[in-house]
């Protein structure tokens, strides 16, 4: 039996499939792609605006006439932010839908729990996960996975230089129990030592706990200035209550995903005000980053730069599709995923569109600048996008600086 949630989820692949073969309906051959979104659980401030800009996206490549001659179909499901419920997912849309890529996968947990998955049936997968291990040797030994964002690591030196321009000098770290909590606090304390720094107190602790008061008072014990978290946003609200009912006055660097306007309705602007949010942020002088926003606000009613992860979301699509036109008619995998780096790393014509870079590939080599960040891949399959430091006042979150790393 399913439950409401899973019945739901059926009925919009359904829905997306059945709305995907009527617009298909010629004999031109297609490519199937599934968007694996967090609209549910600690992803679903992201999740929804992820899934509406590949659908967006895949509409733009189709009326520029499709990638190679093929037109994409997209089949949606919700991974619930959950590893369980990603993997249940991921098989349904490998083994019934038939997907040939797996894209838009927000958390670590979920992407580290589909790789095996993908891998198996030799298909693409496009994360915004930070764990370290998504991308190694062990894990991605095919190279089939891309990481559209930061690692962990990399936001873990994003805080420190944080903390440095902000004159802190005795930091404390609290992580959730996952690779993406640790690697985001690990990646902060290798930063600050190398600084020359000592992280005074580092507390890791278990998820879904009703209070973390315990872990709480052996950090404020160490008497930090600032308290680096690796945390999701239902573990943030609790640990920050608690912290203010203590009377400390400290600050905290949180990441962007759980320090957002969510947290503010949650815990009020008093306990939230002065939070130091640092989050990875989009290609805004991009003409790339301009498409996706009149897309962004015309699906959901607000700025695109409110949702890093959508632009992620929106890139994946397009270099999929520019591999693929790049890869040529009946392309396989293999041959489409040797094109993924051609197209988005220098040298060649710079483009910031699909149909821009059809276009030029008639010529030669393109360059995709994307609307989340320059897209220059590296060995591993990650790319190293800026990061914003925002500042909650009032109950307002406003960005103070860009932070390079």
């Amino acid at each position: 039996m399913m439950n409401r949630r899973q019945l739901l989820a059926t009925m919009a692949s359904s829905a997306l499939l059945a709305s995907a073969h009527e617009s298909f309906a010629q004999a031109a051959p297609t490519f199937r792609i599934g968007a694996l979104n967090s609209i549910t659980g600690a992803g679903q401030a992201y999740g929804t605006g992820m899934q509406k800009m590949i659908l967006a996206a895949v509409e733009e490549v189709n009326a520029a006439g499709g990638a190679a001659g093929r037109k994409i179909e997209v089949v949606a499901d919700d991974d619930q932010s959950q590893p369980q419920a990603a993997v249940l997912a991921a098989k349904k849309l490998i083994e019934i839908n038939k997907v040939q890529a797996l894209v838009g996968s927000w958390s670590s947990g979920v992407a580290l729990a589909t790789i095996p998955l993908a891998n198996d049936a030799n298909i693409l997968l496009m994360t915004t996960g930070g764990a370290p291990e998504i991308t190694s040797p062990k894990v991605n030994a095919k190279g089939l996975v891309y990481r559209f964002n930061a690692t962990s690591e990399g936001f873990g030196r994003a805080f420190a230089e944080v903390c440095a321009r902000e004159g802190f000098k005795h930091p404390a770290t609290m992580a959730f129990n996952n690779a993406s909590g640790i690697g985001t606090v690990e990646g902060f304390r290798k930063a600050w030592e190398a600084k020359g720094g000592k992280v005074v107190e580092a507390v890791v602790y278990e998820p879904n706990q009703p209070s973390y008061r315990s872990e709480l008072q052996r950090v404020l014990a160490a008497k930090p200035d600032v308290i680096v978290t690796g945390s999701y946003l239902a573990d943030t609200t609790i640990i920050l209550r608690e912290w203010f009912q203590t009377g400390d006055t400290q600050k905290w660097i949180i990441a962007g995903w759980a320090a957002n306007p969510d947290l503010i309705k949650a815990v009020g602007p008093e306990v939230s005000e002065g939070i130091f949010s640092v989050d990875s942020v989009s290609n805004e002088a991009s003409t790339a980053f301009k498409s996706f926003d009149a897309a962004y606000r015309k699906a959901m009613n607000q700025p695109g730069s409110t949702n890093v992860y959508a632009a992620i979301a929106w890139d994946m699509v397009i270099v999929l599709a520019l591999a693929m036109e790049a890869a040529g008619p009946n392309a396989d995998m293999a041959a489409i995923n040797a094109k993924i780096k051609e197209i988005t790393n220098a040298p060649g014509k710079q483009v910031s569109s699909f149909a821009e870079g059809k276009e030029a590939l008639k010529s030669g080599k393109v360059n995709f600048d994307g609307a989340s960040s320059a897209l220059e891949f590296n060995a591993a399959g990650d790319v190293t996008p800026d990061f914003g430091l925002s500042v909650i006042s009032k109950g307002e979150i406003s960005r103070k600086y860009i932070v390079k790393i």
